[in-house]
């Protein structure tokens, strides 16, 4: 007997692929700046830093909604944790990448690490109803109200070593060109998980609204996001080097 076919939901897949494409011309400025095609400062002109936080927002939110779709569609765990391996594999794949071009800034905890983490977090709490709106509010506030906590521990400071940076609990960005840690990350899950609870319980013809011809590509791309996640910047940075070459 086959796997359960899950079903899947156009709009949300639109969603995610909406973020696909924003990712990739993003990436692209990026990488282009850094081959020396564009000047621009990535790490601290809000131009581009808010651009980041908004594609990790939907990113994020994304799959606290096909979290909360797939809880109450029935997931097992084994299928649950087939998915987690994939993206954890992953998470490890883009960090030995990264080392390799950014050796002194490597990722070690960017969006997919942050995801693995996250994914447990809400699977264990999906069904927590209401509070889950509630519950996403407190990352934030315990992002907000770090330097306070600083100021009143000294000792807080270490939270600033590598191995706790996960947390989100610093007082200064670590050196990475990728941080997606749990503050204040995980509250923007946790509303996408209260988010698509809400639709499959309240407006579940939302989730039935079928792409115009158009836009039916975005769902496509929002379907593989992770294969297209892990094949996009080899295939940008592949380009870049190619063009270098032939001129």
């Amino acid at each position: 007997m086959g796997l359960p076919q899950y079903q899947r939901h156009d709009a949300i897949d639109a969603l995610r692929g909406l973020a696909m494409v924003w990712m990739t011309v993003f990436h692209l400025c990026f990488n282009l700046n850094h081959f020396a095609y564009l000047r621009a400062d990535f790490y601290n002109d809000p131009f581009w830093t808010a651009q980041r936080s908004v594609i990790v927002s939907l990113f994020l939110f994304c799959a606290g909604i096909g979290q909360a779709l797939a809880w109450g569609q029935g997931q097992s765990r084994a299928r649950f944790g087939r998915r987690w391996l994939q993206i954890a594999g992953c998470a490890l794949l883009v960090t030995a990448g990264s080392y390799l071009m950014y050796p002194g800034s490597f990722i070690y905890f960017g969006i997919l690490h942050g995801i693995a983490l996250m994914l447990l977090v809400v699977r264990a709490t999906a069904g927590w109803g209401r509070w889950l709106w509630l519950l996403g509010a407190l990352p934030w506030l315990v992002y907000w109200g770090t330097p306070w906590l600083y100021a009143a521990w000294p000792g807080m400071d270490v939270f600033n070593a590598p191995a706790l940076n996960w947390l989100g609990l610093v007082s200064r960005k670590p050196v990475t060109e990728d941080y997606v840690p749990l503050a204040p990350w995980l509250g923007i899950m946790w509303w996408g998980v209260a988010s698509g609870n809400w639709l499959q319980q309240r407006q579940s013809g939302l989730l039935q609204l079928k792409l115009p011809r158009v836009l039916q590509w975005l769902g496509q791309l929002g379907r593989w996001s992770l294969s297209y996640y892990m094949l996009h910047q080899p295939v940008l940075i592949g380009l870049l080097l190619l063009v270098g070459l032939l001129r």
